[in-house]
């Protein structure tokens, strides 16, 4: 199963080349800073589509999206959760909202920075942004595979 992960977006324009990489998966997980739930919506309509919203968004994605989320997928345990606060201690902040459940897999933003790791047997995946040109050294998004109880993950740097 290809999963394509994407975080902060904050209301920009997606680039065509995240588009195209859309069309081919199996599921979108955007996890927060949507900023409009207009992109949320375009997303829902092309693809199955599970997410959380992000500290950036407002009421109407915190009405239908959860802070927090976790789920099965083909068999794999995955937690998703935007992130909050500053930069220092992100991942421990991450690491502590999954502390009480037995994920694989656990994929964040917030800090617009990907990130690709197993860290005690669990891989940390952050996408990074596929729209910031001012904090994030490139933009990107994600492409997580999952087969049997294998999961990859890969950033994808926007060209």
């Amino acid at each position: 199963m290809k999963l394509i992960v994407i975080s902060d977006t904050h209301s920009e324009t997606l680039p065509s080349q995240l588009w195209e990489d859309i069309k081919k998966s199996d599921l979108i997980i955007h996890v927060g800073d949507f900023c409009d739930i207009g992109i949320y919506k375009k997303l829902e309509g092309l693809k199955p589509i599970r997410a959380v919203y992000g500290n950036m968004d407002g009421l109407d994605l915190r009405g239908v999206l959860p802070r927090k989320a976790v789920f099965k997928c083909e068999g794999v345990t995955i937690g998703l959760f935007h992130g909050e606060g500053g930069p220092d201690n992100l991942m421990e902040r991450v690491k502590a909202a999954f502390e009480k459940e037995k994920v694989a897999l656990v994929i964040f933003g917030h800090s617009h920075q990907a990130f690709n790791e197993l860290i005690n047997g669990v891989r940390y995946f952050n996408p990074g942004s596929p729209t910031d040109t001012t904090r994030a050294a490139f933009r990107s998004y994600g492409i997580v595979t999952i087969a049997g109880d294998s999961v990859a993950g890969s950033i994808v740097k926007i060209k």
